[in-house]
């Protein structure tokens, strides 16, 4: 049941037909990976905390540096040096102090990846190379995690949602292979402030619908940003049966 304080910190939320109270309470309940605190991060974390998903958990291995501030929202000056995790814990408990918050500052992989991704309902991916991109995507499949991908570099961003629950929801690598290895980085490529900010935004709407499974998620799509022009095109995306992590063949 919802207390009175919660009942009016999402009434916006609740008054939408297509929430109430049944997706609040779903939101409440939810158990949310977010693997990186950085541009991408930044907005996932803090809408998703906005709007009352129930438990948190941050990875990143990173600290904070000068030159993120330009654009990783959840993050201050006065804690540059500090954990990305750590800081970015500390921006969402004031925003929304009925969140719980877990962080993890160390690169999840192996193992350790593969039991996180088991433990949550939905993964949101805010990394930036293709090599952690597989290993979410490949932990996220074998523990049919849903999870919602996005990425942003220069002014182009990108976004789809990858459900294994669904027998026709294709996978990362369905779009990508192996040989894909370009891992370009904002560092190297540069990217503007705002485009990081709809990207992860939209990744955020996406987290929660699938969560409260409510309108119809990007699974079998391919959202595309152009930001120069603000043209957005939508590709439709299939299941490779070929595929070696979600395919008939063995993986």
């Amino acid at each position: 049941m919802l207390s009175d304080q919660q009942l009016l910190r999402y009434s916006r939320q609740i008054m939408l037909p297509e929430v109430e109270i049944a997706g609040q309470q779903a939101w409440l309940d939810s158990w949310v990976l977010i693997i990186g605190a950085g541009g991408l991060g930044s907005p996932v974390a803090i809408y998703l905390a906005a709007a009352g998903v129930g438990t948190l958990v941050l990875a990143d291995d990173d600290q904070v540096d000068l030159s993120n501030l330009q654009r990783q929202i959840v993050h201050t000056t006065e804690r540059i040096g500090v954990d990305k995790v750590e800081s970015a814990r500390q921006t969402l408990q004031a925003l929304n102090p009925e969140v719980q918050v877990e962080t993890i500052a160390a690169r999840l992989e192996g193992e350790t990846l593969a039991q996180q991704v088991a433990r949550a309902d939905l993964v949101v991916d805010c990394t930036d190379n293709f090599t952690t991109r597989f290993a979410i995507n490949r932990a996220c499949v074998a523990a049919k995690t849903p999870l919602v991908s996005g990425a942003a570099i220069r002014i182009e961003g990108q976004v789809a949602v990858y459900d294994p629950r669904q027998p026709d929801s294709p996978c990362y690598q369905c779009l990508y292979k192996d040989g894909d290895d370009e891992n370009l980085t904002c560092s190297e490529s540069g990217v503007l402030a705002p485009l990081v900010g709809i990207i992860g935004s939209v990744q955020a709407m996406e987290a929660l619908k699938v969560l409260a499974n409510i309108g119809q998620p990007l699974v079998g799509k391919l959202m595309l940003l152009d930001g120069l022009s603000m043209e957005w095109r939508t590709l439709k995306l299939r299941k490779d049966p070929a595929c070696p992590v979600c395919g008939s063949g063995d993986r």
